[in-house]
């Protein structure tokens, strides 16, 4: 099973021993305000999980659960998934990687998602190789636009995604080990 650690979180692929605290997360309307515009329910939750666990054993990657690792709370879910050009629930591997990620509404602000991000990131291009990586959200979301600046990723404007158009921003698989770098010198100040 692959567990990634940052220094406070750590990401397991979705479980079913997280379907409470995915449920708070994805019944939370705030949370869901750019996402599917709905919360879901517990079945939805349910079935998300399900279908990530599917994806998990199909291709090697999907959605992770972000735990803190000071106390155990779950906190988020991000992803390394392909993207899809409709809404559908089954992955295309034809159709570029993508990093994404939603949290609590209570850990909002907190630099959670970036480090997140960064992992995930860093284990998509070290294990799969991909030429680049995309994340993409709704224009009006500038929360999530603005991580996505904050990993170094370029705006390529809008572009059609999950059926709808989608702020899309990329970087390049040299780029990203050029900014891994230097983010592991700055750490090691």
């Amino acid at each position: 099973m692959t567990i990634l650690t940052t220094p406070r979180l750590r990401l397991e692929p979705c479980a079913q021993a997280h379907l409470d605290g995915l449920h708070a997360i994805n019944a939370d309307p705030e949370v869901m305000r750019y996402i599917s515009g709905e919360p879901e329910t517990r079945e939805e939750s349910q079935a998300m999980i399900d279908r990530v666990q599917a994806r998990w054993a199909r291709f090697g990657y999907s959605w992770f659960t972000f735990i803190e690792r000071d106390g155990g709370a779950i906190v988020g879910a991000g992803c390394v998934q392909n993207l899809r050009r409709e809404m559908t629930p089954d992955a295309d591997p034809a159709c570029p990687l993508e990093l994404g990620w939603r949290l609590r509404r209570d850990r909002h602000g907190r630099g959670y998602a970036s480090e997140a991000a960064f992992a995930m990131g860093d284990w998509a291009f070290d294990t799969f190789a991909p030429d680049e990586l995309l994340a993409v959200c709704e224009p009006a979301n500038t929360a999530s636009s603005n991580v996505m600046r904050r990993l170094g990723m370029h705006d390529r404007g809008l572009q059609r995604w999950y059926g709808k158009d989608m702020a899309t921003f990329g970087i390049s698989a040299d780029e990203w080990r050029l900014r891994a770098a230097a983010r592991q010198a700055g750490a090691a100040r």
